[in-house]
């Protein structure tokens, strides 16, 4: 009798254990989320100081990893986590959560509460994103991304970069180079969010219906990518 309650105690303790990691980890893709509204209500607020509107207005994919250094991503010794929403033709897809690891993230060390901005620019770029897990090589794959209202005309963003970075800190964006970083599928906090695993593929093209908990976020990107177009154009006109 003792032993068959001490085994029915372990099973509802691992229960309960299992169900108190899923709340943690839904809770904390959630705080994720809102985050990273904040970091894209900054790019919108920004123009002269933040990502060249034609820049946004191009980009086919947004990855945004909040509060990088307060997340204790130290040389690579531990990795930040974000949210990505890309391009679909029926609009912007629902929230893929992300890991990033590795890299030269020297220039970082020290600073407190840096966010992470990275635009995926071309069609490469993009099936590098659905395999669910790829190095930014630095050949071409990635660089640190122009700052200011306007993109240097100089700059080749628009026809080769697969991806540019950018970091901010008190306000204020600058170009990032992560050569090295992985990128891959932040597997527990899509089981959070969507309740199953899916896979970036499906989610990235738009297969996926965006939960209620990411309705500000996907408000927010659209709103950025729109803000942005909408500059692009007045500009042009004048």
């Amino acid at each position: 009798m003792k032993k068959t309650m001490a085994v029915v105690l372990m099973g509802l303790m691992g229960l309960f254990g299992t169900l108190a990691w899923a709340g943690t980890a839904r809770q904390d893709s959630v705080d994720r989320l809102e985050s990273s509204v904040d970091v894209l209500h900054a790019v919108m607020g920004a123009p002269d100081k933040g990502i060249p509107e034609e820049v946004l207005s191009n980009a086919k994919c947004i990855l945004v990893v909040p509060n990088l250094i307060k997340g204790g991503f130290i040389f690579g010794g531990k990795h930040g986590r974000g949210v990505a929403s890309c391009r679909t033709s029926d609009g912007w897809s629902a929230p893929a959560f992300v890991s990033i690891g590795g890299g030269s993230w020297g220039l970082q060390i020290g600073v407190e509460g840096v966010d992470l901005v990275m635009l995926v620019m071309n069609d490469n770029g993009f099936q590098h994103l659905l395999s669910s897990k790829f190095a930014l090589t630095g050949e071409g794959s990635v660089a640190a991304g122009p700052v200011g209202r306007h993109a240097s005309a100089g700059t080749d963003w628009k026809m080769n970069t697969e991806m540019l970075t950018y970091s901010r800190s008190k306000g204020v964006f600058a170009g990032l180079t992560l050569e090295g970083a992985v990128i891959e599928q932040d597997n527990d906090s899509t089981r959070a969010i969507y309740g199953k695993h899916m896979t970036f593929r499906n989610i990235l093209s738009g297969k996926a219906a965006t939960p209620k908990s990411a309705d500000a976020f996907m408000r927010a990107v659209a709103e950025a990518g729109h803000q942005a177009a909408i500059a692009e154009v007045n500009d042009d006109k004048k």
